[in-house]
């Protein structure tokens, strides 16, 4: 596979990542561990090197179960990849379906707490990436940067991110210490954060792209009449998957289905490859609990798109209608 480098930072990964989350949380009933395991060694073998996931990515009986599997899994091949986690958020449970309101928490003695929690559970010395789950608005970005560079000083973290960040909240962290990248959603449906992509260039800083296939919906595998678990499974509350959603969105799929026959591809990976071949900057992190996904996502990294196809892309999506697509959960204030 691909390799490429976060922005300026100096860290290198594969080209395509994998997003870890939905094997215990959020994407239906928690994966089979052994299951997991097997393909968590499938995807070293096969080029990915870049692993993510957070403290909060857990099951109703165990809340950090994802982490303890990463950490278990992939203990073997440490040397060898990018482990990604995060700090700074929990869940309010106190509703029964999801998505669950998002209660940020970046306190220094917070931040202090979880890494060593998430260094514990990941059976590792050190954090390749760490990034901040989401903003606190109690917190001021200068103090989360100061501990940064505590932990990078200390050598339990080597880089460090901002996930959902703002442009003035990354300049600010930044010029304290300096942000390898910043970890938004980002697909063909959910395009807004592209007006930070001026200051990312600017700064040096990489982009990791979380659910860059709108949470399932560009594979172009589910239709109207799709349903989804709501005590286990956050697709049942997102717009993109309601019935009335698919007939809004028709063309857009046509239109990837349109490429993905011209490039002898699949929409899955012309949607990823779309937005690699953007920015080399640009590291995507689809998750999947099935090794045809993650084979498929892993072949969008040998798919060119030239400038031109890219642009037209873009221009043919922005002459479109399509439906809402979720957002992320609410922030609890």
């Amino acid at each position: 596979m691909e390799y490429r480098e976060l922005g300026k930072s100096g860290l290198r990964t594969s080209a395509i990542g994998l997003g870890c989350m939905g094997m215990s949380h959020a994407y239906g009933a928690p994966a089979d561990k052994k299951e997991m395991t097997d393909l968590l060694a499938l995807a070293v073998d096969m080029g990915y090197s870049f692993f993510d996931t957070a403290e909060v990515y857990g099951t109703d009986t165990n809340p950090h179960d994802n982490e303890e599997l990463l950490g278990n899994a992939l203990k073997p091949y440490r040397d060898k990849i990018v482990l990604s986690t995060k700090f700074g958020l929990t869940f309010d449970m106190s509703t029964t379906d999801g998505p669950h309101d998002l209660v940020p928490n970046s306190t220094p003695a917070e931040i202090r707490t979880a890494v060593e929690g998430s260094l514990r559970r990941l059976q590792t010395d050190h954090i390749d990436l760490y990034f901040q789950h989401r903003i606190d608005p109690k917190v001021e970005p200068e103090a989360v940067a100061e501990v940064m560079a505590e932990l990078k000083k200390e050598g339990k973290i080597l880089h460090w991110g901002i996930s959902e960040t703002t442009e003035d909240y990354l300049r600010r962290a930044h010029s304290v210490c300096p942000v390898a990248a910043v970890q938004n959603r980002y697909s063909l449906m959910a395009r807004w954060h592209e007006s930070l992509f001026p200051t990312l260039e600017e700064l040096g800083v990489g982009l990791v792209a979380f659910s860059p296939l709108a949470n399932g919906l560009l594979t172009n595998q589910y239709t109207a009449t799709s349903t989804f678990d709501a005590k286990t499974d956050y697709r049942a509350s997102m717009p993109q998957f309601k019935a009335e959603s698919f007939a809004k969105n028709e063309q857009l799929l046509s239109l990837l289905q349109l490429l993905a026959e011209v490039h002898h591809a699949t929409p899955s990976q012309i949607s990823l490859a779309w937005m690699i071949n953007k920015k080399p900057w640009i590291v995507p992190i689809p998750g999947t609990r099935k090794l045809s996904r993650l084979k498929e996502n892993a072949g969008a990294a040998d798919i060119h798109l030239s400038a031109d196809e890219v642009a037209y892309i873009d221009a043919a999506i922005d002459r479109m209608d399509i439906s809402a697509v979720f957002g992320g959960s609410k922030i609890k204030q």
